[in-house]
């Protein structure tokens, strides 16, 4: 009998699960919308369309915000002010030309998109606690500007009207509403999940972790901030660029209101900031827990909710709810 020794098996490393590519991910995002549109249609409530559309905006927010300050770690206060900064620039362009609501966004996207490339090149110098404090000043100082702006109703706020006419294949304009906060959703969601697995992620993650030593390694880091903060910007002011046809009335203390830039800041925490699904999660729970409190209990309350489950988060799951699901697998 020959004395034979078998080859020992080569080492094969463990197969990681196959991610969605860029373009099946928009794909599925774009068919789940389709899908929350028709169950929204088969409901025919026109309070189930603004519901959504409320949680869906929040949606947009928390994701905008994400892109700064959770893969950049930069902490933006003055999320309100972007926000506010799409509402009336829809107000402006539809009293000076007449624009309707699709054109409006695209505008509060270039508005909200310089504002944050200007914001970025005066405070991006500064750091931690300082920038916070910097971009606060930034929602003050906008705030004091539009409220003496007499051309948008300045502290009295301004009306706007719905368009009579339904767009065409809605039922209401509420439904149309919905329909477009969904689409921007959509966008946004698949845009942040791009971006977090792009180069421009990776630079980003890089700053949040050690800025110094990103710089010292050949990180760009000026230019990945200032990109940073005028996507978040852009994206920020589309959010808010609805707003007033969602009420048919805008003043300064709404749209400039403490609940958007608390739960822009929230709602990330909640779900997970270093994951583009962080801020879909929180925003999806927080505002549906803040709208259901709206309907039984009072609006007053929204805050006190915020409050509430973000020391609870804070305490039981410091990395959100993405973090704990990553602990526990």
């Amino acid at each position: 009998m020959s004395d034979t020794t078998l080859p020992a098996p080569a080492y094969q490393a463990p197969r990681r699960p196959r991610r969605l590519g860029h373009a099946g991910f928009w794909l599925a995002s774009m068919a789940f919308g389709a899908l929350v549109i028709l169950a929204l249609g088969a409901l025919g409530s026109e309070y189930a369309y603004f519901a959504a559309t409320f949680v869906l905006q929040y949606v947009v927010l928390a994701t905008a915000w994400n892109i700064l300050g959770g893969y950049a770690g930069y902490v933006n206060f003055g999320a309100a002010a972007f926000f506010a900064a799409g509402a009336y620039t829809t107000v402006a362009a539809g009293k000076a030309m007449g624009l309707g609501l699709l054109p409006c966004i695209g505008l509060a996207a270039l508005v909200g998109g310089a504002l944050g490339f200007g914001t970025g090149l005066l405070t991006l110098r500064l750091r931690g606690a300082y920038f916070a404090i910097a971009t606060l000043c930034l929602a003050v100082v906008l705030q004091t500007a539009v409220t003496n702006w007499n051309y948008v109703g300045g502290s009295r706020g301004a009306y706007v009207l719905r368009p009579r006419e339904v767009p065409f294949g809605f039922e209401s304009y509420g439904a149309f509403l919905c329909a477009v906060a969904v689409v921007l959703a959509v966008a946004a969601v698949a845009l942040a999940r791009s971006i977090e697995t792009s180069r421009l992620g990776l630079g980003l993650a890089a700053l949040r972790d050690d800025e110094a030593a990103a710089e010292a390694a050949g990180v760009p880091t000026l230019r990945l901030k200032l990109i940073a903060t005028s996507i978040s910007g852009a994206m920020m002011a589309v959010a808010g660029a609805p707003l007033p046809y969602l009420g048919s009335y805008v003043e300064p203390n709404s749209a400039f209101g403490l609940a958007y830039a608390v739960n822009a800041i929230a709602m990330p925490l909640i779900g997970g900031t270093a994951s583009w699904a962080g801020p879909l999660i929180g925003a999806v729970l927080l505002a549906s827990l803040q709208q259901a409190a709206t309907v039984t209990i009072s609006s007053a309350v929204n805050l006190m909710i915020v409050g509430v489950v973000l020391v609870l988060f804070v305490c039981l799951a410091p990395h959100g709810i993405i973090g704990l699901f990553r602990r526990r697998a």
